[in-house]
């Protein structure tokens, strides 16, 4: 067993101080609160909090930070320059990146991913020698890394949809396709097994990218496995889906029997009010990610609504223009913030659960994201003592600190991260060479 005294922890119960956390076999084994430090104990000072979940992640996006912007454009044109990224990729730079990728998410305080996985074959859609290659390779970055994931085997049958029905794979996106359900469901379920650090879950990539008669099929298939879609993240989608199908692309899930408390729709941006009644109603779980929904222009979803109807709420880093799962969960409130002119929409508890529990139960992880007696030993302390934290209560710690402000994470019991530093070394030095590799692969 281990113990670790916390100065301070956001408990289930409420914020406590002097707070022992018992730990064994990678779970919380007993909680203590009013304790006094001991000899043995490991001593965390500062604010800890349930490990934070990134529900919603596209490893490779990192490589596209910084280079971006400039020349106007939208999501579409955005869309091109990560096309040109993914056909770079093979399972080496793949590992080497999103190593360094899920290392920088443990550095900022997360402790488990949603990897949203689609690039799957060769450029040109020809399979690795291992069809799971690409797999294969986050997982075993996510292992080195020390963060929990769940991948997310997406199926991606078609280049997109207008109104006239949909279109062919783009010459990019040809790697990313299985060519049938069949395929796709066949290839998945050949690494079905998860392990104490690794669990699969399924995926829709969107309806655009699914024709109508396909999509009950992957909810078939997918038979219980957490299951993500991107929903509604663009108003052209809702247009392309009512004029070809005459539905939104909701009602549509809806038909295909996807709504439910094991699916997250992510993004949910443009929504209808039937359509949030329709979430919220069948308690299908929707994923916001704010920093790449503004600086992709997406637009401000209606966080708040969805979450009155009964949508458990989730947060993600997406295309990772920041790892800050802190920055996330104020971009959920500050953007409501934005479009009601009223503060405190969201309680910092309702907050913080968006950014822990209700991540890990979107991710199949739903022993995970609280601190209490038989949950996965995942946390991570903030200092209060930074540039960004001096002077902040403890209790609304959420609200200023930053993820350079997290001094230690603990996953599975294990220490990760200590006085703000990751076990596998600097990880901008890794971030610099994996990217280098990928954007320059003949150097």
């Amino acid at each position: 067993m281990t113990s670790f005294w916390c100065e301070s922890a956001w408990l289930t119960g409420g914020f406590a101080r002097n707070v022992r956390l018992t730990t064994a076999d990678g779970f919380i084994r007993d909680v203590h609160v009013g304790a006094e430090p001991q000899p043995e104990d490991v001593r965390l000072h500062g604010v800890t909090l349930p490990g934070m979940a990134n529900t919603h992640s596209h490893a490779f996006h990192r490589a596209l930070r910084g280079r971006v912007n400039g020349g106007g454009g939208n999501f579409w044109s955005w869309r091109e320059q990560m096309y040109a990224v993914a056909a770079e990729l093979n399972p080496d730079t793949y590992f080497a990146l999103a190593r360094a990728v899920f290392a920088e998410m443990v550095l900022a305080g997360v402790t488990v991913v949603g990897e949203f996985h689609y690039v799957h074959h060769r450029p040109g859609g020809k399979p690795f020698g291992d069809p799971n290659a690409m797999g294969l390779a986050l997982r075993h970055a996510a292992e080195e890394a020390g963060i929990r994931l769940t991948l997310l085997d997406t199926c991606y049958l078609e280049g997109g949809l207008n109104g006239g029905g949909h279109v062919p794979l783009h010459p990019g996106q040809l790697r990313f396709s299985d060519g049938t359900v069949d395929a796709w469901a066949e290839r998945m379920s050949s690494r079905r097994h998860a392990t104490d650090m690794v669990r699969l879950g399924a995926a829709i990539h969107s309806v655009r990218a699914v024709r109508r008669e396909d999509l009950h099929r992957v909810v078939e298939a997918s038979d219980g496995l957490p299951l993500h879609v991107h929903l509604s993240e663009q108003p052209g989608e809702n247009l392309a889906c009512e004029m070809y199908y005459g539905l939104t692309p909701t009602r549509l899930l809806e038909e295909a029997g996807a709504l439910g408390d094991r699916l997250t729709a992510v993004h949910a941006t443009h929504l209808t009010d039937d359509d949030i009644a329709r979430l919220g109603g069948s308690r299908t779980g929707a994923c916001f990610c704010p920093t790449t929904e503004r600086d992709l222009a997406d637009g401000i979803g209606p966080g708040r609504a969805l979450h009155d109807a009964g949508s458990p709420l989730s947060l993600g880093s997406d295309q990772h223009v920041v790892i800050d799962p802190f920055e996330e969960l104020r971009g959920l409130e500050m953007h409501e913030r934005l479009v009601t002119n009223e503060r405190d929409r969201f309680a910092a508890n309702d907050l913080l659960l968006a950014a822990s529990f209700n991540g890990y139960r979107a991710l199949g992880w739903g022993d995970g994201g609280h601190l209490s007696k038989g949950a996965l030993a995942d946390f991570v302390t903030v200092a209060t003592d930074t540039v960004n934290t001096a002077g902040s209560l403890p209790e609304q710690i959420i609200y200023s600190c930053v993820a350079s402000d997290v001094s230690s994470v603990v996953v599975a019991g294990e220490p990760v991260v200590r006085d703000g530093r990751h076990r596998i070394g600097d990880v901008g030095r890794l971030l610099g060479q994996a990217i280098s590799r990928v954007l320059e692969p003949s150097t």
